[in-house]
């Protein structure tokens, strides 16, 4: 595995603290019946230790077309965790699992030795109209654990910690921040969020990582004067943010 080194912000350094070193500018593929949008890896960045891929699916809205049917594909050596905003998808693997998941919730998926899986829309729902939007992202498993058995954890949305404080609402997936800790538990140390955060308000961004990246999902935040909406990611960000 490798990584690419970013200073952290030093206090009183304003050139420090303005310092982005990448920004990413989100490549598209229209699969027909959504466009999936990815951030890793990109020409100007390879990956933020220990994410390897970052993909945003959606938002889409199915009408005539029966949703998502992605086919059984087969994996080995990593981790795809899958995060819903709108709708849901039914995950099956070679394991037995068979399980939807909704937003707010998490699917684990560590492939070590070997897993084949299937996300699609269930039966059920190709009946109605619907809409999809979501992120999956996939990291690197330790070499240690590179050919470990392989598991699937889920999550509800209702296990994961929220951060409630009017001005910021954040649902921590995995790690610690605010005081609180997930009960998601990774192969590798990662800080990962889902934050909605108020007009002209700021928070911090930890510094107790290699590497920290900001994926904005909607919207436009704003670091030390400088403005990024939802159609480009960056990492190494300062050590706050506003919208």
């Amino acid at each position: 595995m490798s990584y690419f080194p970013c200073p952290d912000p030093a206090l009183g350094d304003a050139d420090g603290v303005s310092a982005i070193e990448t920004l990413i500018v989100l490549s598209a593929v229209d699969l027909g019946e959504m466009t999936v949008r990815r951030a890793l890896p990109s020409t100007k960045h390879q990956m933020v230790v220990p994410f390897i891929f970052f993909d945003q699916m959606g938002p889409a809205e199915f009408l005539t077309d029966p949703g998502t049917d992605g086919r059984p594909q087969p994996h080995i050596n990593l981790v795809t965790l899958t995060y819903l905003f709108e709708g849901e998808i039914l995950h099956r693997d070679s394991l037995g699992t068979e399980l939807a998941i909704r937003p707010g919730a998490v699917n684990w998926m560590k492939a070590g030795n070997g897993i084949v899986h299937s996300e699609r829309t269930s039966a059920e729902r190709k009946k109605n109209d619907q809409r999809l939007f979501g992120r999956q992202t996939w990291t690197a498993l330790p070499e240690a654990d590179e050919e470990s058995a392989s598991e699937f954890v889920h999550h509800w949305s209702d296990d994961l910690p929220m951060i409630d404080e009017g001005w910021i609402k954040a649902r921590l997936i995995a790690d610690e921040a605010f005081g609180k800790k997930s009960v998601f538990m990774t192969n590798s140390e990662m800080l990962y969020g889902d934050i909605e955060l108020q007009a002209g308000r700021s928070m911090p961004i930890d510094a107790a990582y290699e590497e920290r990246a900001l994926y904005t999902i909607s919207g436009e935040i704003e670091i030390a004067g400088d403005r990024f909406n939802k159609d480009s990611s960056w990492s190494c960000a300062p050590a706050t943010q506003s919208p």
